[in-house]
């Protein structure tokens, strides 16, 4: 990103880390994690080193939300940065700030991430200024000191944030389009109305390519053409994505919870996260961003 001031890592780096997600955040328990835990309260399996003791076992062991938790590198930053690298342990007024802290930062890093994205996007690039100014301004809210982050009016920034990915998104999506395929993606939409109407849900999200927010939880949309759609924040936990083509298509904030993508081809879908394809099912056959890494816990045959 030439002309920006370079980013703080977007990546977990745990051993930088006073495993600020293991104690900060609640969890609950239910099919993504074994037990409940209140904010503030160390996890029952975290160590004395700030390590988890079932980490290789996470899954099995009814942690699944821990794998598909990223802080965006936030952690470290918290830890090593806002706070110098005093932990939290023995006092409990750094405790209390920091626990406040990481989650506001982590939002930052999340909007971050997402703006470090739309400057790699070449329809983007007539945003590419207002993308730098964002950055620039959301890296400086992060490095704040605890009481400014307390302070942050977080919903604000990120309400003008979104806006302008949301603006990235149309043109990267509009550069998608294109009469021919709109026809042929007319055609694959007949064919699924009738099953749409009898799902009793989303009439127009047969007719369009605008889902965004829409409830398509269970949704069978195997071999559906996707290209340039709008999914963001769209629930798609179990949806059945087979062999559907999101090339192009905005997921962010999509709930992809055990959707299934074998054999699907997410070729340059945007603002998907590791975290993410991490939740959803795949194979060999899925096809995944460059930026992003096939999933560990995907069959590799």
């Amino acid at each position: 990103m030439p002309g920006t001031t370079p980013l703080p890592p977007l990546t977990a780096n745990c051993a930088d880390c006073f495993a600020l997600c293991c104690v900060a955040l609640p969890f609950a328990a239910s099919a993504d994690f074994a037990t409940d835990k209140p904010a503030g309260r160390p996890c029952a399996n975290l160590r004395q080193d700030f390590r988890c003791g079932i980490h290789d076992g996470l899954r099995p062991a009814g942690f699944t939300g821990c794998t598909v938790y990223d802080c965006f590198g936030a952690g470290q930053r918290v830890s090593q940065r806002t706070f110098a690298g005093r932990d939290w342990r023995g006092d409990a007024d750094t405790a209390r700030a920091m626990f406040a802290a990481f989650p506001v930062v982590r939002h930052l890093h999340e909007l971050l991430w997402y703006l470090a994205e739309a400057l790699t996007l070449p329809p983007a690039e007539p945003l590419y200024a207002d993308l730098r100014r964002a950055v620039a301004a959301t890296d400086r809210l992060a490095a704040g000191t605890p009481e400014e982050l307390r302070a942050l009016d977080l919903a604000a920034h990120r309400a003008d944030v979104n806006a302008l990915l949301l603006r990235t998104s149309e043109l990267v999506r509009a550069e998608a389009g294109g009469r021919a395929r709109e026809r042929g993606a007319e055609r694959g939409r007949e064919r699924n109305r009738g099953r749409e109407r009898d799902r009793g849900r989303g009439r127009t999200g047969a007719r369009t390519r605008d889902h965004r927010g829409a409830d398509l939880i269970g949704a069978q949309l195997k071999g559906a053409d996707l290209r340039g759609a709008n999914l963001r924040g769209t629930l798609l936990i179990a949806a059945d994505l087979r062999s559907a083509d999101l090339t192009r298509a905005d997921l962010i904030g999509a709930d992809l919870r055990d959707t299934r993508l074998h054999g699907a081809d997410l070729t340059g879908a945007f603002f998907l996260t590791q975290a993410q394809l991490d939740a959803a099912q795949g194979d060999a056959a899925t096809r995944v961003p460059a930026t992003l890494t096939r999933p560990a816990h995907w069959p590799a045959g």
